[in-house]
């Protein structure tokens, strides 16, 4: 409203000239604090700033508002940001977005009414960033700044201020990821773009505004979505700016290297592939892909979507791992129109953790990163499951010979143990729990192997992955040199956030919506409804050991839980409950899906005499606001038969 920047600007100009014209000693930040005092700028921020309050003065037990700043459902809490004056940060300010003409026809939000929103995520070199939601128009009002330090980590050049030089030699994007949720909280991807920020070396006072042309994903992507108007700006300013001339001969020098990389690699895929076919014709129908389209309609090869991927302290186990893939939301990429063809995208992983849902092949490059993380020998499978459909899953490989099929849709593993179609016919065979049907190739992020044995099922596939007569390689070489970090080919990959969903909170409300709509139900079918408290809270130890369970695949503390649920319902009466596991947290959705079970319906709709009904809700986060929901239903009644 006031300009604080501009303002902030002109009085720090003056200050300097002013104060280091005779000597050129250095400035503190005190000194400028106590110029923008003497000029009232800081009171008349302080003013307008009445309205923000401190986290920690409200209670916590109110439903945290919406967000202000970086994260979903958070209270409002403003993020200090201490600019640290030694190193080089790139400041990018979104001044709105024109030209969404999609969104031509939407009326005016009205205060407080539930609007469809946009949101941008920015992840640049091991930085991630998010935008306030902004009401979806044909103009959003986007108005953030987001400040990037160009080195994050403080090791060797970090250390030390960078100049114009070594930043042109940073050829990492800023990858903005732009989401629009609806007003039920389904997310979809809008545009995804690589923003070349390096163009900002050669403008003028290190200042330079951009209009971004943001392209649709998937089968529009050729299509204009909108235009968002950017502006960047180097921090300290450069001493020495450099010409366009050398900016765009360094960008032209890439994108040659790049092509020709890209070219030579597309030459040896298709030799390959030759020699592979003369193997056996039947290869032709076998499931080997070798690249695979993104989410702008980019062919990049699949070895490029993985990288060994380290959680930090956000998870601790290769199991939990896989929950937490697992828990993120399935939805196969939307075609328009019917035909049954599979629309396929691969997503980035920034466009797959922003949308917190994607396909399979996203979960499962997901889990091939995160479990190489973990240091163990990782592939991600390409085959098919019943009927011909086809899937990719994850695949371990034990320092002792053992064959682990993880699926990362629903994080079960299967050890895989191959049927030996010589054996007499009076040796038991063992019989596959998987449900996978044949397997034509198995890669990450530096081999690729296609399956070369008679027959591609995978109940007699054999996994000595350096028989070349079992699995054909590609060279390692000529994959790394178009799938190593820093090729320009490859998105750098984003660190995993931490979740920003307070378990307890949504548990509660959740759980007091369903007690809403279960009442509301039984009232319709002219029923009354009687809680009982102490057997809700009862069903949490239930549900605890269920998510345990998921997650370990042990399962402890159900005596205990039956023992409290025995006392809990005297003689003659009967206790009916019902546990529903969900990865989303709408509670109209859940309640529908309730109904839909004829147990869960048996429970909510229960007569008889003296009948108590109960309800838990359990919230489990896991990373980037990924939640694990169980909720349990239970009615307790006086047997009268």
């Amino acid at each position: 409203q006031m300009d604080v920047h501009g303002r902030i600007r002109e009085v720090l100009a003056e200050t300097i000239r002013e104060e280091l014209a005779p000597e050129h000693q250095q400035l503190s930040t005190e000194d400028l604090m106590k110029a923008l005092r003497q000029r009232g700028i800081i009171d008349d921020v302080m003013k307008e700033l009445k309205f923000v309050t401190d986290a920690s003065e409200k209670e916590r037990t109110s439903a945290p508002k919406p967000s202000t700043h970086f994260v979903d459902r958070e209270p409002p809490v403003l993020e200090k940001t201490n600019i640290d004056p030694t190193r080089r940060y790139l400041y990018l300010q979104v001044l709105g977005g024109k030209a969404f003409l999609e969104h031509l026809q939407e009326p005016e939000p009205l205060p407080g009414q539930i609007c469809s929103t946009f949101t941008l995520c920015l992840h640049f070199r091991n930085q991630r960033f998010r935008s306030k939601p902004v009401p979806c128009a044909c103009e959003p009002d986007f108005h953030d700044g987001f400040l990037l330090e160009v080195h994050k980590d403080n090791l060797g050049d970090g250390s030390k201020m960078v100049d114009a030089t070594a930043m042109l030699s940073i050829c990492d994007p800023v990858h903005m990821v732009l989401i629009k949720t609806d007003t039920f909280g389904e997310t979809t991807l809008v545009a995804s773009y690589f923003l070349e920020w390096r163009s900002v070396l050669a403008a003028e006072n290190g200042i330079t505004n951009v209009a971004v042309e943001l392209l649709g994903v998937g089968t529009e992507s050729k299509v204009p979505v909108g235009v968002l108007n950017i502006r960047l700006e180097v921090y300290p300013q450069l001493n020495k700016t450099l010409s366009p001339e050398i900016t765009n001969t360094q960008f032209a020098l890439e994108r040659q290297k790049t092509a020709e990389k890209e070219r030579l690699f597309l030459v040896y895929a298709k030799q390959w592939w030759r020699e592979y076919l003369q193997i056996r014709p039947t290869h032709n129908v076998r499931l080997v892909k070798i690249f695979a389209q993104d989410e702008n309609g980019v062919n990049r090869p699949v070895c490029s979507y993985i990288r060994p991927l380290r959680a930090g302290r956000l998870l601790d186990t290769p199991r939990q791992a896989a929950r937490f893939v697992s828990v993120l939301g399935y939805e196969r990429a939307p075609v328009i129109g019917g035909g049954g063809g599979k629309q396929e995208q691969w997503c980035t992983l920034l466009a797959f953790l922003c949308r917190n849902k994607g396909d399979c092949e996203d979960h499962a490059n997901l889990l091939c990163s995160l479990l190489l993380g973990f240091g163990l020998e990782t592939f991600v499978c390409v085959g098919t499951k019943a009927k011909g459909v086809p899937h990719t899953w994850v695949m371990t490989c034990g320092t002792d010979g053992t064959i682990t099929f993880w699926e990362s849709l629903t994080g079960h593993r299967y050890i895989h143990r191959p049927v030996n179609p010589d054996d007499p016919p009076l040796v038991e065979q063992p019989k596959p729990l998987y449900p996978y049907r044949t397997i034509g190739c198995i890669f990450n992020h530096q081999k690729f192997l296609g399956n070369c044995q008679p027959s591609d099922a995978v109940e007699v596939c054999v996994f000595h992955l350096h028989d070349e007569s079992k699995w054909k390689p590609m060279s390692g070489e000529a994959i790394k040199s178009v799938c190593s970090p820093g090729t320009s080919s490859v998105p750098p990959f984003p660190p995993l956030c931490a979740s920003a969903v307070d378990a307890a909170v949504t548990s509660n409300d959740v759980e007091v919506q369903l007690r809403i709509l279960v009442s509301e139900h039984r009232k319709d079918l002219g029923l009354s409804t009687v809680w009982d408290d102490h057997l809700s809270y009862l069903l949490s130890p239930a549900l605890a050991a269920y998510e345990l369970e998921r997650t370990t695949g042990i399962s402890a503390g159900n005596e205990e839980f039956q023992d409290a649920v025995r006392r809990a319902v005297p003689d003659g009466h009967t206790f009916k409950g019902f546990p529903i596991h969900f990865v989303y947290r709408n509670a109209r959705r859940a309640f529908a899906t309730c109904l839909r079970s004829p147990f869960c319906e048996e429970i909510i709709c229960c007569r008889g005499d003296q009948v108590r009904l109960a309800v838990r809700v359990r919230v489990f986060t896991y990373p980037e606001s990924a939640c694990a929901v169980w909720i349990m239903l239970a009615c307790k009644y006086r047997s009268v038969l």
